[in-house]
């Protein structure tokens, strides 16, 4: 995405540009591929600049998701947190849509933050905090998030996260949060996939793999690749057939509710 380069012209021919091929990828590739939209964020610059290319998308592409980044800026932190205002017009046309978003930031451009060992991590956590602190599911009872990375630090500190909500009289997380937001298994040791799938109910768990992952090589305790994530959710002795079921494919249909229209639209 690198949204922090250039303005927003830049991100907005960028954008066109991306979705476009993801477009012509899933046209190729129907029985593999279907498309979530880029946005054409840009530091500073009002969100209601993404709807023309959200809506091109959604209408002309087939996309059934977007990707949100709340961090434009690459590491720097300058815009509100995701339940502020700023951020009402990309939701209300989620709402409208009825499309989730996944919360995943771009590059670091900050040298303090390694983009893919702590800006996305931090990310994801922060995001998690964000929607705790705030009541943005008050206004908008169907939106839907996706946080990447199994969460972040949010199943290992579960018990933090659900002490602060609680001090701040906030109510319990399973009614705050998990009624709208996702976690997904891009977590590349089996101890993690064993934690995710015992904190977070399995009903907000969504299979994640990457073509291109964070980390690509041979895990020599195991001899696997470290992004192989199919591996961990097979061996995990927390799910039973049923709810490896809903992990890989059941629950990604209630969050993509325009998925199996796409799939209808396709003969399949």
């Amino acid at each position: 995405m690198a949204h922090h380069i250039g303005d927003f012209n830049v991100s907005s021919t960028w954008a066109a540009i991306c979705n476009e091929l993801v477009y012509r990828v899933t046209q190729l590739f129907p029985d593999h591929f279907i498309g979530a939209a880029m946005l054409p964020q840009s530091p500073g610059v009002d969100p209601k600049t993404c709807i023309p290319e959200l809506e091109k998308c959604v209408k002309e592409y087939g996309n059934v998701g977007i990707n949100l980044n709340p961090d434009p800026s690459g590491g720097h932190w300058t815009s509100p947190p995701l339940t502020d205002k700023h951020w009402y017009p990309i939701y209300e046309k989620m709402v409208e849509y009825d499309i989730p978003a996944m919360i995943h930031v771009s590059t670091s451009c900050n040298a303090c933050f390694h983009t893919t060992g702590a800006h996305y991590l931090n990310a994801d956590t922060t995001a998690v905090m964000q929607l705790i602190q705030g009541d943005l599911f008050k206004d908008f009872p169907t939106l839907k998030f996706v946080i990447p990375h199994g969460g972040g630090a949010a199943p290992y500190h579960w018990g933090r996260f659900r002490g602060l909500a609680q001090e701040m009289k906030k109510p319990l997380l399973s009614e705050h949060l998990l009624k709208n937001i996702f976690f997904d298994t891009c977590v590349y040791h089996q101890p993690g996939i064993d934690l995710l799938t015992k904190v977070i109910p399995v009903d907000n768990i969504l299979f994640a793999s990457e073509m291109i992952g964070a980390v690509r090589g041979i895990d020599p305790e195991t001899g696997a690749y470290y992004d192989d994530t199919k591996r961990y959710i097979q061996a995990t002795p927390h799910l039973n057939e049923e709810q490896r079921f809903k992990v890989y494919e059941g629950n990604a249909r209630r969050v993509f509710t325009r998925l199996d229209a796409a799939l209808k639209a396709q003969g399949k």
